[in-house]
């Protein structure tokens, strides 16, 4: 059974206990929905995201995932809401789909996020295409990471969102996408980017999230070589940052951070 779509923030009822006393108020929250990712008809993955941006969303999980090999293979059919979740229908190619059902069939079991149609270790930590880390400057960084505070719509009136953008080498906001999910955010990001067509390659993302291993991965999928987070890195994001070239910023607090891989201009 279908429904309107739903909205990004949801406004429910609650009860506020300050000093002892409590009163009933009214309170938005961050909206979390089951989204089926469904390629040739076939349920693919299915993600807990936010109910925005999700064209975006399926542009950019296509190509982090290696599912398409260009922006010309995906055909998005439709957005369905359903009773139980949103399903987003795309088209593939035959040979993508093809390449899609066989790491599907090598499954053991069920996939998780970031690590869809993953059989082994090894393709768990594959190693993206090397990329080139733009000269950014810290300040760049800092001026970014402040400007990303007041571009969150959705984040201001529920404060249960991440936040990921695109800045240019000077450190202004070209892009930001927000979802529940920092990897979600990330591939809201990689396909908004796509789909505007913008030159990323010279900019950097600022995120304010943990730097985790996959936040890396998407990074350099997109052909980005560098990534600033507001929290702190993990040891996989470390060691894939420096084998694939990229820059990894994290702690970017005010004008403090910490480089764990790459070089920043001083």
């Amino acid at each position: 059974m279908s429904r309107p779509p739903p909205a990004p923030v949801r406004g429910v009822p609650a009860i506020r206990i300050e000093a002892g006393r409590a009163h009933a108020c009214d309170d938005e929250v961050a909206g979390e929905e089951a989204v089926a990712l469904v390629y040739n008809g076939v349920t693919h993955a299915v993600m807990l995201a936010t109910p925005a941006d999700l064209e975006d969303f399926a542009l950019g999980f296509s190509l982090g995932e290696g599912i398409v090999d260009d922006a010309r293979d995906l055909d998005l059919v439709e957005i369905r809401p359903l009773e139980d979740g949103i399903s987003v229908q795309m088209a593939i190619p035959g040979r993508c789909f093809e390449r899609l059902q066989q790491r599907r069939r090598a499954l053991p079991g069920l996939s998780g996020c970031g690590l869809c149609g993953a059989e082994a270790l090894a393709d768990v930590v594959r190693l993206p295409a090397a990329v080139a880390a733009p000269a950014v400057s810290p300040a760049a960084i800092s001026a970014a990471m402040a400007a990303l505070q007041a571009a969150q719509p959705l984040n201001a009136r529920c404060h249960g969102l991440h936040a990921v953008a695109l800045a240019d080498a000077g450190g202004t906001l070209r892009l930001v996408r927000e979802d529940v999910g920092r990897h979600n955010a990330l591939d809201k990001l990689a396909g908004a980017i796509v789909r505007a067509g913008l030159e990323a390659r010279g900019g950097f993302v600022v995120a304010t999230s943990r730097a985790s291993y996959e936040m890396v991965r998407k990074t350099a999928m997109a052909g980005i070589g560098l990534l600033a987070t507001i929290s702190a890195p993990t040891s996989l994001a470390v060691t894939l940052a420096q084998r694939a070239g990229l820059t990894l910023v994290a702690f970017a607090r005010g004008d403090a951070m910490t480089v764990y891989a790459g070089r920043l201009r001083v």
